[in-house]
């Protein structure tokens, strides 16, 4: 199994280009289940989870290629089954998006119920109740979502108990073919949901309010072909800014938008970083200075993102004073903290609290990895720690992060992969 070893103690420095959201990539891939007509998709990460799609797809007799532009071309014609295996969706959540696509254009769906990070409850109750409203029968058993229509599913009104952004997507996808119109109520307004739409418009689907906590869609009989970009990662963005300013360094990250990331630039600023934004740039400058520690609440978009709550974390641990982190979206998501005070940070964990005082500088460790963005916290910790620091489990890095180490070994980190 392969670990990171990281010496710390570099300033960042230099660019980096940011890839495609794998959180706009894997709803997209799923919505190509709705097109009559092959639809390519470009600026696809390279990640595990991109790949357990595409080969979960691919077992549905999908037909996929990839052409000289690196782009896929998806194209849903030639399937042959609708099930989606255990031993596929086991290893990623977002494998339940495929549901609402499948039902909507072939009448019937069979999805094992998702794995993926363990990092609190993430029912898929919502997406249930949802197409149950438009018409659906479904049953769960034996561990797999048995789910038909007779004929077209129908427009509903549906209000979600909880923002949940796979349940909107699942559900706005459905509705894409159904016949009349479906109101989302309480929908996830994240920018990855609005790429999603955008690309269903782009596929000839009606959608509007993207953007809002209210979605109306028209139900259309047929979606076709298109080509279409995925947006940029706003995680990845973050990070690599987060990891500036924790090293007080200077990065400027390309290829990614100021407007996808807003609450997590705030508290950059509040942290002492200098920001400027360009058409596709933007650039963090720490002067050299210690950042000063922030406080943080995690809730849906527009605020601050719980995918950010980790690394904001690891940047308060070497910060000046003290911060308080709120998370409110995951119950099991400070599974960092531990590995953190092993490596001398002081944190105190209260509830679904931590607060972090910060310290001048923090040791090496051996620490492991929990959960995606837990992992990228801890590649943090080691860019500033002194010594030798092992990052073991970084499967985890690898299912949201293309190239991490390239990455940050190309902005003055001495960072590289070794096995066992």
């Amino acid at each position: 199994m392969d670990k990171l070893l990281i010496s710390g103690g570099a300033q960042l420095a230099g660019e980096v280009r940011i890839s495609g959201a794998k959180n706009s990539a894997l709803p997209i891939l799923a919505a190509t289940l709705l097109a009559d007509k092959p639809v390519s998709i470009g600026n696809l990460p390279h990640l595990q989870d991109i790949t357990t799609m595409i080969a979960l797809m691919g077992r549905m007799g999908v037909e996929l290629m990839v052409d000289e532009k690196m782009s896929i071309e998806v194209n849903a014609n030639s399937i042959q089954s609708y099930t989606a295996p255990y031993e596929l969706v086991r290893t990623m959540r977002a494998s339940i998006l495929v549901l609402g696509p499948l039902l909507a254009h072939y009448g019937h769906a069979e999805v094992s119920l998702p794995g993926g990070c363990a990092i609190g409850s993430r029912p898929v109750d919502l997406h249930l109740r949802g197409l149950e409203a438009m018409g659906a029968d479904i049953v769960v058993d034996g561990g797999y979502i048995k789910a038909r229509t007779n004929g077209r599913l129908k427009g509903a009104h549906i209000f979600l108990d909880v923002v949940t952004v796979t349940g909107t997507e699942n559900l706005m996808m459905a509705a894409a073919l159904a016949e009349g119109k479906t109101i989302i109520e309480n929908a996830a307004r994240e920018p990855e949901v609005t790429d999603l739409a955008e690309c269903l418009n782009a596929m000839g689907a009606d959608i509007s309010g993207q953007g809002t906590s209210t979605l109306v869609i028209n139900g259309v009989e047929s979606l076709g072909g298109c080509h279409f970009n995925v947006l940029p990662d706003r995680v990845e963005t973050g990070t690599f800014l987060a990891a500036a300013a924790a090293t007080r360094g200077k990065v400027r990250v390309k290829g990614t938008s100021e407007s996808i990331l807003e609450a997590v630039l705030i508290k950059l600023e509040e942290a002492g970083a200098h920001i400027s934004c360009g058409p596709d740039w933007i650039e963090l400058d720490m002067k050299g200075n210690r950042p000063k520690a922030v406080s943080i609440k995690t809730a849906p978009y527009p605020a601050f993102p719980t995918d950010m709550q980790a690394q904001i974390l690891a940047m308060n641990t070497v910060a000046e004073g003290t911060g308080s982190v709120i998370e409110t979206i995951f119950e099991n998501r400070f599974m960092h903290v531990h590995e953190l005070m092993r490596m001398g940070a002081q944190i105190q964990l209260e509830g679904n609290t931590a607060i972090v005082t910060g310290v001048e500088e923090l040791h090496a460790a051996p620490i492991m990895a929990t959960d995606l963005r837990a992992s990228a916290s801890l590649v943090i910790a080691g860019l500033v720690a002194q010594g030798d620091t092992i990052v073991d489990r970084i499967y985890h890095i690898d299912r949201g992060y293309e190239c991490i180490e390239e990455k940050f070994h190309a902005l003055g980190a001495k960072i590289r992969r070794v096995a066992d």
